[in-house]
């Protein structure tokens, strides 16, 4: 289940973080991507809110919008990325 909503601070300020909320509304967070990514900006970035959760966006549209995630629903999707859940996706 997504996070639907919360109040956090970041960089200072109180944000309301939701899924779809615009990225750019996530100022003072730091966006990484895999070092894999291409350089025509086929990546997804991720960026660790203070609560502990993640926020993800795509590269192309910094801009567009975020998707708000707990840190279990993550490490359960890595974990799974590691065992070869989502290789059909890819081949």
């Amino acid at each position: 289940m997504h996070v639907q909503e919360s109040v956090q601070t970041i960089g200072g300020t109180k944000v309301r973080t939701y899924n779809g909320m615009p990225a750019t509304r996530l100022q003072g967070v730091t966006w990484q991507k895999s070092r894999a990514s291409n350089s025509r900006g086929n990546c997804v970035e991720v960026a660790e809110l203070p609560d502990g959760g993640v926020a993800l966006r795509n590269s192309r549209h910094p801009d567009g919008p975020a998707l708000i995630y707990r840190r279990a629903e993550i490490e359960a999707f890595i974990r799974g990325a590691k065992e070869g859940d989502f290789d059909s996706l890819v081949q």
